[in-house]
C-alpha cells in the first residue's frame, strides 16, 4: 500500500515538474528567443517616428527669398494603440466635428493599424500645446514637429504653386505615406523631387502615458532627414509684384521673357489668389470657394492654359512667312479704302490707309494689306500645298505644340491641319474661306506664353530658347539641357528687319497704333492686337493685346499682355506692357498718371 502511494506521489511530482519545465521554457522562448515577441515588448516603449525633411526654399533671380519654411505641429495617430477616449474633448482641441474625428480614425485604420497617419495637420500653436499637455488621455496619439510653407512675398501664386496632401495612390508608394504633403502646381510641383528632400527616422522612448522620454539607445538607430534642395527661379519678384498690381481688377495674362535665355521674368494670370489661403485647414475652407467662382476662375492659369485668338499680333507671322516665300517684298503697296473684296468675302479695315507697304501696314495694323499678303500665299500651287507650307512655318514658331517648358500644365493651341479643314468645311474651303487667319482670327488658338515666345523670336531675329522658370538647383551644375538649346524657325534672319522696323513705328510714329504708350529715350518695338466679337451682327472689340520687346538692339525683355474685355490693343494692353518694360529696364516710372490709370482701372464688372 505504501509502495502504491509512493508511486502516485512520484508520478504527481513528475507531472508538476514537467509542467514547470514547459512553462519556464515557454517564458524563456518568449522573452529571450522569439524575436517577434521581443519586438512587441519593445514597441510598447519605443515609438518609431518619421522625421519629415524640410523642403528646399525658393528664391527669385536676384536672390530674394520667395518661399521658406516655418515650424508646425501635426497630430499623429497609430490606430492599434488607440483606446477609448473623450471624443468631444478631442473635437474641441482640434476644431474637428465628431463626424470628422470618426472618419479620420476610420481612414487611418483602413490605411494601416500599425503605421502612423496624420490625424490633424498644422495645428494652431495653442491647440498643439494643449494637446501635448493632455496626451495621457489620448493613447495612440502624439504630436509630430513638422515644417509648413511660409510665403515671404504673397505673389506669383500660379507660378510658385502650393503643397497639399498626396492622393491615395501615392500614399501607398515607396516615398509617401498617408498625410504627406507634395507640390500640387507651379514650381512646387515641377520640382517636387528636388524640393522634398529625404525623410529620416527617430526611435523615441515613451512612458506608459505616451510621453516622450528621449531617444532610444542614445539615437544610435536614428537616421537624419535630409533638407530638400534650394531652388533659384528666373522670376524677378519685384517685377512680378508690379505686373500683378497693374492687372488687379482685370482678367487676362502677362508673360515676360528674357530673349537671350528664355528665362521667364514674370508670369501673371489674373484674377489670382493668395498663397496664404492655400495652407492647411485654411485651404480646405477656401479651395471650394475658388473652384465655385466660375465667373472669374481664379484657379485657372490663363498664361499657360487659356486659348485666345492671336488677333493682329499674328500679322507679324504672316508677314514673315510671305517674305520667306517671296510672295511679298517690303516695298509692295496695296490700296486700303476701308475694305476690300476677296472673292465673295469682304475684309474691312478700321480706317482708310490708301497705298500701304509692309512697314506702314504694321504701324497702322491694316487688315486689307495683310489680306492681300494672305491671298498671295495661295497662288501658283494647290490650296493644300500652300496651306501646308504656311502651317509648317507657323509650327516652327512653337505654335500648335507644347513648348516643353518646366510647368506641369499647358495647352498646345490649335493650328488646324488640312485634314481638319476638310472635315470642318464639308462643302470645301479656299484662301477666302480662311481669310480671318490673315489677321489672327478664325480657327487659330494660342496661349499667352506662346505669344510671348513669338516676341522673343522676333527680338532674336529668328530663334528662341524654350521658356522656363528654373535658373539654378542647389548642388546641380546645369539645368535641363533642353533649356539651353536654340530652336530655329524656318524664317531667315534677314527677313526680320522689315518686321522690326514696322514694330518700331507702332510706338514711335504719331500714326502708330500704340503711339500714346511710347517712352522717351527708349525704343520699344511692339504690335497691338484687338480680338473681335459680333454683337447684333456687327464686329466689336473684345480682348486688348500687345506684343513687344525692348530695347530694339540687344533686347533685354520680350512681353505679351492680354486684357479680356479690354477693347482695342492700345487701350489697356499696350500701356501695361510698356509700363512693365520701363520698370524692368529703368527701375522707375516716368508716366505716373498713366500708371495710376492702369492700376485703378476696373474691368471686372464690364459687360
Amino acid at each position: 500500500m505504501n509502495n502504491h502511494l509512493q508511486s502516485r506521489k512520484n508520478t504527481i511530482k513528475g507531472i508538476l515538474l514537467t509542467v514547470v519545465i514547459i512553462l519556464m521554457s515557454k517564458i524563456f522562448y518568449i522573452q529571450i528567443i522569439n524575436s517577434q515577441y521581443k519586438r512587441s515588448a519593445k514597441n510598447n516603449a519605443i515609438r518609431p517616428e518619421v522625421q519629415q525633411a524640410a523642403r528646399g526654399v525658393i528664391y527669385d533671380r536676384n536672390g530674394k527669398l520667395i518661399v521658406s519654411n516655418k515650424a508646425s505641429k501635426d497630430l499623429m495617430v497609430i490606430p492599434r494603440e488607440v483606446v477609448e477616449f473623450d471624443t468631444l474633448r478631442l473635437c474641441e482641441l482640434t476644431e474637428l466635428s465628431v463626424k470628422d474625428v470618426r472618419t479620420k480614425l476610420k481612414d487611418a485604420k483602413n490605411y494601416s493599424k500599425y503605421i502612423e497617419s496624420v490625424f490633424s495637420k498644422q495645428l494652431p500653436s495653442k491647440s498643439a500645446l494643449q494637446i501635448e499637455e493632455e496626451l495621457n488621455f489620448f493613447k495612440g496619439f502624439y504630436i509630430r514637429v513638422n515644417n509648413s510653407r511660409y510665403y515671404n512675398v504673397d505673389v506669383a501664386a500660379h507660378v510658385i504653386g502650393y503643397i497639399g496632401e498626396v492622393n491615395e495612390k501615392k500614399s501607398n508608394g515607396k516615398y509617401y505615406t498617408k498625410g504627406d504633403l507634395e507640390g500640387k502646381i507651379g514650381v512646387e510641383a515641377s520640382y517636387e523631387k528636388q524640393l522634398r528632400g529625404k525623410k529620416g527616422m527617430k526611435m523615441v522612448l515613451v512612458d506608459a502615458l505616451n510621453r516622450p522620454q528621449g531617444s532610444f539607445d542614445n539615437g544610435k538607430h536614428d537616421t537624419l532627414a535630409v533638407h530638400g534642395k534650394n531652388i533659384t527661379t528666373t522670376l524677378d519678384i519685384n517685377l512680378q509684384k508690379y505686373a500683378e498690381q497693374l492687372m488687379q481688377n482685370k482678367k487676362g495674362a502677362i508673360v515676360a521673357i528674357q530673349p537671350s535665355s528664355g528665362e521667364i521674368l514674370t508670369l501673371v494670370s489674373s484674377p489670382n489668389y493668395s498663397l496664404e489661403m492655400m495652407q492647411g485647414k485654411e485651404r480646405l475652407k477656401q479651395f471650394p470657394n475658388l473652384q465655385a467662382d466660375i465667373m472669374n476662375k481664379p484657379l485657372l492659369n490663363r498664361a499657360l492654359t487659356e486659348y485666345y485668338p492671336p488677333a493682329s499680333n499674328f500679322k507679324l507671322v504672316n508677314g514673315l512667312i510671305a517674305l520667306q516665300e517671296g510672295t511679298v517684298n517690303p516695298h509692295n503697296s496695296y490700296l486700303c479704302n476701308f475694305q476690300h473684296e476677296f472673292g465673295d468675302v469682304k475684309m474691312g479695315c478700321h480706317m482708310k490707309h490708301n497705298n500701304t507697304n509692309l512697314n506702314e501696314a504694321i504701324k497702322v495694323s491694316c487688315n486689307v494689306y495683310f489680306s492681300h499678303v494672305w491671298d498671295n500665299l495661295f497662288k501658283n500651287k494647290s490650296k493644300s500645298e500652300c496651306y501646308t507650307t504656311w502651317r509648317n512655318h507657323v509650327i516652327s514658331f512653337g505654335f500648335g505644340n507644347y513648348l516643353n517648358n518646366d510647368f506641369m500644365i499647358g495647352k498646345k493651341g490649335n493650328i488646324p491641319t488640312v485634314e481638319e479643314l476638310d472635315k470642318g468645311y464639308p462643302y470645301g474651303w479656299n484662301s477666302n474661306t480662311l481669310l480671318g487667319m490673315a489677321i489672327g482670327q478664325g480657327k487659330i488658338d494660342v496661349t499667352p506664353i506662346q505669344m510671348a515666345n513669338l516676341a522673343t523670336i522676333i527680338a532674336n531675329r529668328g530663334y528662341y530658347y524654350t521658356p522656363h522658370i528654373i535658373k539654378e538647383i542647389e548642388g546641380i551644375d546645369n539645368i535641363p539641357e533642353r533649356f539651353s538649346q536654340i530652336n530655329n524657325t524656318s524664317i531667315q534672319p534677314k527677313h526680320f528687319e522689315s518686321i522690326i522696323k514696322g514694330m518700331e513705328l507702332v510706338l514711335e510714329n504719331i500714326n502708330g497704333t500704340a503711339y500714346n504708350s511710347r517712352i522717351d529715350n527708349l525704343i520699344i518695338c511692339g504690335k497691338t492686337g484687338t480680338s473681335e466679337k459680333k454683337v447684333d451682327g456687327k464686329k466689336k472689340p473684345e480682348h486688348s493685346s500687345f506684343l513687344a520687346f525692348a530695347p530694339k538692339e540687344n533686347p533685354q525683355i520680350a512681353i505679351y499682355v492680354i486684357v479680356e474685355d479690354g477693347g482695342y490693343g492700345a487701350d489697356w494692353a499696350a500701356p501695361i506692357s510698356t509700363l512693365i518694360i520701363e520698370k524692368y529696364l529703368n527701375n522707375t516710372i516716368s508716366r505716373t498718371i498713366l500708371e495710376k490709370q492702369m492700376i485703378t482701372g476696373n474691368l471686372m464688372n464690364k459687360k
